[in-house]
């Protein structure tokens, strides 16, 4: 008999199981057609069915009002770093930008090459434990980007910053927590996201951006990167990542399913409740960062005292809970709880790290 095996890694991360099912059908014989989904045109029926229902999926978990477009691009959320300055940022404007993470930083450096980037606040000194509170934001910048969920350090925006320029817009990288919360699409011009943490596998990165926000730069924009021409295009403008998105379509799916952003919210405030609950109670753990910035969907947490930390990582693999080891630049470990980390693999967990408490305590 195989062991259930829990994958608790940032990403790639865990697929539902149905989801996989669907993708390797579909890998062999899409609808009954006899090809493989991979083997068809994307100019075809069934493939332009397949992007319109899945921007459909999102529209509807979402509440996306209908002055926005859904976009499915390849390039992963780095790409994005790119694309936002380039089709937003005017040459001699200013822009601002929230330091609190890796990726928000490689976002800076990106962006630095289009205007001007006013960094408004910065946890970096404190390798990025916290989410700052107080932004410097300039009264003239076009848009404020954040990113809302920093998957190597475990912090999470509970509550999005304002503004300051009311003719400007807030902008989000969401990869590592789309989908598993409430959010008001109204208040971003833009949100974007890699799929391969918390929607699908890598291949695909999803859009949301307020129409209206574009066509304000002077810059001759190559046409790829140019958001209007994916617009334009209902995101078929060359060849996409089909598999891809047809796994984030199935994905989708069982999300809607399941109940939509409601219920998955509220599983996911029980999970990591579960497990914040139990880092809290074992006296061979802690967690490095402050309660009120606690990510729900990636929990670091390391040793209260000198500890072999591969010990426990193999304490763990052996009981089927893999990749839980922290990020290179925190060390400890690190559980990402995504929407398809079911409730059982975060209480296999809290009962592994119990039983390392009995042995080791």
């Amino acid at each position: 008999m195989i062991k259930k095996i829990y994958q608790f890694s940032a990403g790639p991360s865990a697929l539902v199981e149905s989801v996989l099912k669907d993708v390797s059908q579909a890998s062999i014989d899409y609808q009954s057609s006899g090809l493989s989904i991979m083997e068809m045109s994307h100019r075809s029926e069934p493939i332009v069915e397949l992007f319109d229902d899945t921007t459909s999926h999102v529209k509807t978990l979402l509440n996306v009002p209908d002055n926005y477009s859904v976009l499915w691009l390849q390039g992963g959320a780095s790409l994005q770093f790119t694309m936002i300055p380039m089709n937003l940022l005017g040459e001699g404007e200013t822009a601002d930008y929230a330091d609190t993470g890796a990726w928000s930083y490689k976002a800076i450096k990106e962006a630095i090459q289009f205007g001007n980037v006013n960094v408004v606040c910065s946890s970096r000194k404190s390798t990025y434990s916290f989410i700052p509170k107080d932004y410097n934001q300039k009264n003239n910048s076009k848009y404020l980007h954040i990113t809302s969920n920093n998957t190597i350090y475990g912090t999470q925006y509970k509550v999005f910053p304002e503004v300051k320029n009311e003719n400007g817009h807030l902008i989000a990288d969401m990869s590592s927590d789309i989908f598993s919360r409430k959010i008001d699409i109204s208040k971003f011009g833009l949100i974007y996201a890699g799929a391969q943490k918390n929607m699908g596998p890598a291949g695909v990165a999803m859009v949301i951006i307020r129409k209206d926000i574009l066509g304000q730069v002077e810059r001759e924009i190559p046409t790829y990167l140019n958001y209007q021409t994916h617009i334009d295009k209902k995101s078929l403008f060359n060849t996409p990542p089909i598999l891809a998105v047809y796994a984030v379509n199935r994905t989708l799916n069982w999300l809607k399913e399941l109940g939509g952003i409601d219920t998955i919210e509220q599983i996911n405030e029980q999970k990591a409740t579960l497990l914040y609950q139990e880092i809290e109670r074992n006296t061979l753990f802690v967690s490095p960062i402050p309660k009120e910035d606690r990510s729900l969907m990636n929990i670091p947490f390391v040793f209260s005292k000198e500890m072999d930390e591969s010990d426990f990582l193999s304490f763990c693999q052996k009981r089927g809970l893999m990749t839980l080891k922290g990020h290179r630049s925190v060390g400890g470990f690190r559980a990402s709880i995504y929407n398809a980390m079911p409730v059982e693999g975060v209480e296999a967990l809290v009962s592994a790290m119990k039983e390392y408490e009995s042995i080791n305590g």
